[in-house]
């Protein structure tokens, strides 16, 4: 299977559509990602799947929850019996998933995860089965965490360009009050600060103002 030049979007769908042709007990499958506290399902083979990961997230636990959080393969063997997780069971016994496999995406710095697999049929989900959706779970992690690691590297860049467009502001901010009246470098931005605190406004804000109409106060 060849990734490149996809989007992860695609990539993820491609993992999902395949897993669910593949795994046995014609599933409904999805990938859940969490990030902080927020859990998300970034794609699924069928609208089944996706809704019974919002239950989940709503109220807080269950297979694809607990698997993406805690990192171990969890499984939900008969959802007309298993007492687990508050109304989930039921709930998926009600859309006619009869079991449930959460896999765990294999651990990353950035990123935790699950592949999950919403069983249809009576068809045991059998120890191929987990091997199966090991596989698919690592090709799912790759995809994840390259996108973590791109907005990180975006958030640094973009951080760092605020920072240099706020000093270059200041600093122009500064010459106005050093060529006005013949204050030292140290002097203007003490005049800056006095009048970021008084007005309680940023500093970057007050020298914005100041470079953009000449005056030293907000008005």
């Amino acid at each position: 299977m060849s990734f490149a030049d996809h989007s992860l979007e695609s990539v993820l769908q491609k993992v999902t559509d395949l897993a669910a042709r593949v795994l046995p007990g014609e599933p409904a499958t999805s990938v859940t990602i969490v990030d902080g506290r927020r859990a998300t399902t970034v794609a699924a083979s069928h609208p089944l799947a996706r809704q019974l990961d919002e239950v989940q997230y709503a109220q807080g636990s269950g297979p694809c929850v607990e698997a993406a959080t805690t990192g171990v393969l969890v499984e939900l063997l008969d959802t007309t019996t298993e007492t687990r997780w508050a109304a989930f069971p039921r709930v998926a016994a009600q859309r006619d998933c009869r079991a449930v496999l959460s896999f765990p995406l294999p651990a990353q710095e950035l990123v935790r995860g699950g592949l999950n697999v919403y069983a249809r049929t009576s068809e045991r989900l059998d120890e191929r089965a987990r091997q199966v959706a090991a596989r698919f779970a690592a090709y799912a992690v790759v995809p994840v965490s390259n996108m973590y690691l791109y907005e990180s590297a975006v958030g640094r860049a973009e951080h760092l360009r605020a920072a240099l467009d706020s000093r270059a502001v200041i600093d122009q901010a500064k010459g106005i009050l050093m060529e006005r009246h013949k204050l030292s470098a140290d002097q203007a931005f003490s005049a800056l600060a006095e009048v970021s605190m008084t007005a309680n406004t940023k500093v970057r804000d007050i020298a914005t103002h100041l470079v953009q109409t000449g005056e030293l106060r907000l008005t």
